[in-house]
């Protein structure tokens, strides 16, 4: 394991070099292509089937390139985070969502209250949506589906949208309950 002066996580992580090959594999080239390893993958690593499913499903939903824009897909999960109050998400895909939206503010504006921040009518309906289904599932309604449909979105595109607001919802309470911290690489991605 991974002696940390400051730990990322409540739970052990693995070294490198302990890990199953595809797992170490997933983590390297991460970080070759970002320069540096952001604390989800190694909190998640020491569990590698659960790392695996984590990002077989993470990939199917935010991998896609038909349907909701990248943007689109981290403004969801930089809305929901908030509403969960999950610092390492908002962090981590505030910075993520400058980078897919070529806004350096743009996630200060979710983060802070999307509600009042100048975006399209089809973002608000998106983030309305996402947020209910984060923290008040059981009260979607087809008359919130109805309301995506009227913004334009198609019925695969209703669907990710609430299985982004799902899943992150997990994650969040997640990295909540592993005390996750974020990587202070994160604070400067997508300002310059």
């Amino acid at each position: 394991m991974i002696a940390l002066s400051d730990p990322i996580s409540a739970f052990p992580v693995p070294d490198l070099a302990s890990l199953p090959e595809d797992v170490r594999a997933r983590i390297l080239a991460v970080q070759e292509k970002s320069g540096f390893i952001p604390n989800i993958f190694l909190a998640l690593a020491w569990r590698p089937e659960e790392f695996r499913a984590f990002m077989a499903y993470h990939d199917a939903l935010m991998g896609k390139r038909e349907g909701l824009t990248a943007a689109e897909r981290e403004m969801i999960v930089v809305a929901i985070s908030i509403g969960n109050q999950c610092q390492y998400c908002v962090v981590a895909h505030g910075a993520i969502l400058r980078v897919r939206a070529k806004d350096p503010a743009i996630s200060e504006k979710i983060a802070a209250n999307w509600r009042k921040a100048r975006l399209p009518a089809r973002s608000r309906a998106i983030l309305d949506y996402a947020t209910k289904v984060a923290t008040a599932s059981h009260l979607v309604s087809s008359e919130d589906r109805a309301a995506l449909a009227a913004a334009g979105l198609t019925q695969d595109e209703v669907w990710d949208v609430g299985a982004i607001a799902a899943f992150f919802s997990m994650s969040n309470r997640l990295a909540n309950a592993i005390d996750l911290t974020p990587n202070p690489e994160f604070q400067a991605i997508g300002r310059g």
